[in-house]
């Protein structure tokens, strides 16, 4: 009865499942060990003692071995238990979840309960690739009229000379893009990483519409290397607060009476805007503008209703010194992907500078204006080509917004040395926008 219990008790252990490795390192060991395909008395439970698994295991794979050599057939010492022991995999059927309504489709838990299924198995699921995440937004509604114009627009950055044979976006180095853009102090929600002890920030504010803002305009070209002057433009050509500076009209345990303050302009008119571009955007070009640069430049700005006619007198008279010809364009009408900044710049811009804790008007300026330098002008030329792709797919859609912009890598293009000046345009598309253009006009 003792060394039948002495039995069940090694019988009993648990031994740890060997990896594919460790089953191949025993069976070199036991081929050492044979002669004429037998093994010595007790070589299986010595063997299994060194390796610290149970004698029958180690039998297993030298009589696996053994049949499988004796028929020359390759040895396979993978397990046959994958697949058969463990919590069995809950299939989803495709076809289930295309019938479900996308509002039920918004979030995991609402997805599964549309399932009947757990919502982590859901989360596998998308985990695996079955089901993606998408995060939708909402795109500016487009009239007939307003896709016309926005095919006219993108044809129009095409090279003449290349229109009918082998399509080529122009450079673009003519073109000044400008456009305004809300920085705001602090966002209603922020995300910290805490340690276990410390305690959650408290933030108050007596409503969103309380958080103080500024208006920026700014003003950006296309970056390249000047051969003529063997210099190099970042394209930067500045970033613009509407603001102003008054001084205070009382003590404080901030600031003295008559310390000047600056205060934001709450609101942009024409006038404003006008004055921007005379006093600041137009002197900042003829500074920074390359010298050997074309003298005929194009502002490209949106509809919006503060921005000023493209024949304004007084801007056209301050556009004209110094030898310079400078021009102001719109682009088409609820198309902020035709303009660099909306495009990519100005997100670029916030990610930096909610890097940063500004307190005051005037630091969240020096802060933006911060975000605006430290900028790359490698990404700058990067946004400039993604717009040619926007391009691309705008007369794929014949002028509409419901497309989905390629990615080619463009970092990767630029470590091989192989990122384009411009993109060329596939033919076909572009007769295909020619002839929707012909159609229109005739009907």
């Amino acid at each position: 009865m003792a060394s039948l219990a002495i039995t069940n008790t090694e019988n009993s252990k648990n031994y740890r499942r060997l990896s594919l490795k460790e089953k191949e390192h025993i069976l070199a060991v036991l081929l050492e060990q044979s002669k004429d395909g037998k093994l010595k008395w007790g070589s299986i439970k010595a063997d299994a003692t060194s390796f610290n698994t149970s004698a029958r295991t180690v039998r297993r794979i030298w009589l696996e071995a053994k049949r499988a050599l004796s028929v020359g057939e390759p040895v396979d010492l993978s397990s046959k238990a994958i697949g058969k022991v463990g919590r069995k995999r809950v299939e989803i059927d495709v076809n289930d979840i295309a019938k479900i309504p996308l509002r039920r489709r918004t979030n995991l838990r609402s997805l599964a309960q549309a399932l009947n299924m757990p919502k982590t198995t859901v989360y596998r699921r998308v985990k695996e690739g079955l089901v993606k995440p998408h995060s939708n937004a909402i795109k500016p509604f487009l009239t007939e009229q307003n896709k016309m114009v926005r095919l006219k627009f993108c044809l129009s950055m095409l090279n003449n000379g290349t229109l009918y044979n082998n399509p080529i976006f122009v450079d673009m180095y003519d073109y000044v893009h400008i456009d305004e853009k809300w920085f705001f102090m602090s966002k209603t929600t922020e995300r910290y990483y805490l340690l276990p002890w410390e305690v959650e920030p408290h933030r108050t504010c007596k409503s969103k519409r309380f958080i103080p803002k500024v208006m920026f305009m700014a003003v950006v070209a296309r970056p390249r290397f000047v051969k003529e002057s063997n210099q190099f433009f970042n394209g930067k050509i500045g970033i613009f607060p509407f603001v102003y500076q008054e001084p205070a009209k009382r003590n404080s345990k901030n600031r003295r009476v008559g310390t000047l303050e600056t205060k934001p302009i709450a609101s942009i008119t024409k006038e404003v805007t006008r004055k921007c571009l005379i006093e600041n955007v137009l002197p900042a070009i003829r500074e920074k503008w390359p010298e050997y640069g074309s003298k005929t430049i194009y502002i490209q700005q949106d509809n919006a209703k503060p921005h000023i006619d493209s024949n304004d007198a007084e801007f056209l008279e301050a556009a004209r010194r110094d030898g310079f010809d400078i021009r102001l364009t719109n682009q088409p009408p609820n198309s902020p992907d035709l303009n660099v900044l909306d495009l990519g710049f100005f997100r670029a811009i916030q990610a930096l500078q909610y890097q940063e804790a500004p307190n005051t008007v005037a630091e969240l300026v020096s802060v933006v204006e911060r975000s605006f330098d430290r900028l790359p002008p490698e990404s700058l030329n990067n946004v400039f080509l993604s717009l040619q792709l926007c391009m691309i797919e705008v007369m794929k859609v014949l002028g509409g917004n419901n497309y989905r912009l390629k990615h080619v890598n463009k970092n990767r293009l630029e470590g091989q040395g192989e990122l384009p000046t411009s993109f060329s345009c596939d033919q076909d598309i572009v007769k295909q926008a020619l002839l929707h253009l012909q159609q229109s006009n005739s009907n």
